[in-house]
């Protein structure tokens, strides 16, 4: 029987970020199980899709998701990606400075 799973490895990569958003690219690819290399091309994908962003701090990245961006599959894309994370465990933290 061939092994599969339910997630993408851009879907592990990105819900192991929302939970450890300054984990290494080396760190998060021993995680999910890929390559460096792959790794850091679905950080770029995610990058440019906005599904994330990048900011630095000292010799380390801070990844923060957007969590309003809607899923890209036309089957879910009536579901927003910080909905999907949610379901997965995670918490949505509360920026600094803002209401609520």
């Amino acid at each position: 029987m061939s092994e599969w799973k339910f997630l993408t490895n851009h879907g592990l990569v990105l819900s192991h970020l929302a939970g450890h958003p300054r984990i290494t690219a080396r760190d998060l690819a021993d995680t999910v199980g890929i390559t460096e290399r792959a790794t850091r091309k679905i950080i770029a994908d995610l990058l440019e899709a906005g599904y994330i962003t990048k900011k630095r701090e000292g010799r380390r990245s801070r990844y923060r998701i957007n969590p309003d961006l809607a899923m890209r599959h036309p089957i879910h894309s009536e579901t927003a990606i910080g909905d999907f994370l949610q379901a997965l465990g995670w918490k949505r933290r509360k920026r600094t400075g803002q209401p609520g």
